[in-house]
């Protein structure tokens, strides 16, 4: 068990490393001006390795999609007897980003940016987006069956989405067009306020 905790550490320092390099790079020399390569190489592992971290230069931008994903699955089926559908969306929502800023801070403007300016990246967000409600929406049907509907868990799954993804839009254009400091954990309270209220027409009396 030592040993496997060791590597499952060793390999999650890889995997930042060749993260920060990226977006190092892709910040310096723009997403087209650099290569898979150039990425291994300041991350000082060879391009084969970087294969078996990330299967894409488009992966690179979304680092924590699937451990969120899972969060989400993973609150659903972990849900209290009195949580409705919207309870357990919103607590995995504030506790998914918690240990980490991927939704907010610097990462995420840089992604906004690349998602709005190069088409590559803006389709692969929006198959992960797509992929992430669908999946979400199945589950969030199955454990209330007797509430939601396919076309009920959909659109509410959708809000949710929408909602957390435009809040993360405004707070990066806000981080952009002004020079008021808002640190990562300013902008991720912002965020879950907002889709808070953003959900409350499907949220219990």
């Amino acid at each position: 068990m030592p040993d496997s905790t060791l590597r499952e550490r060793k390999r999650e320092r890889t995997r930042r490393a060749v993260v920060d390099a990226a977006t190092e790079l892709f910040e310096r020399n723009g997403y087209h001006g650099t290569t898979v390569a150039d990425i291994a190489a300041a991350a000082d592992i060879g391009t084969r390795t970087f294969f078996s971290y990330f299967a894409s230069k488009e992966e690179l931008l979304f680092p924590e999609a699937d451990a969120r994903i899972q969060a989400v699955i993973g609150a659903i089926a972990d849900r209290r007897t009195e949580d409705g559908p919207i309870d357990v969306l919103l607590r995995a929502l504030r506790g998914v980003d918690a240990a980490g800023h991927d939704l907010v801070g610097p990462g995420a403007a840089l992604r906004t940016h690349l998602i709005r300016t190069v088409p590559t990246v803006r389709g692969r967000a929006l198959q992960r987006q797509l992929d992430a409600q669908r999946e979400i929406a199945r589950r969030l049907r199955d454990t209330y069956p007797d509430q939601l509907d396919d076309v009920s868990s959909g659109a509410l799954v959708g809000a949710f989405i929408g909602a957390v993804t435009g809040a993360v839009q405004a707070l990066t254009d806000r981080a952009t067009d002004t020079d008021e400091p808002h640190t990562p954990q300013q902008q991720r309270k912002q965020m879950i306020v907002a889709t808070e209220w953003a959900l409350q027409p499907w949220s219990r009396p």
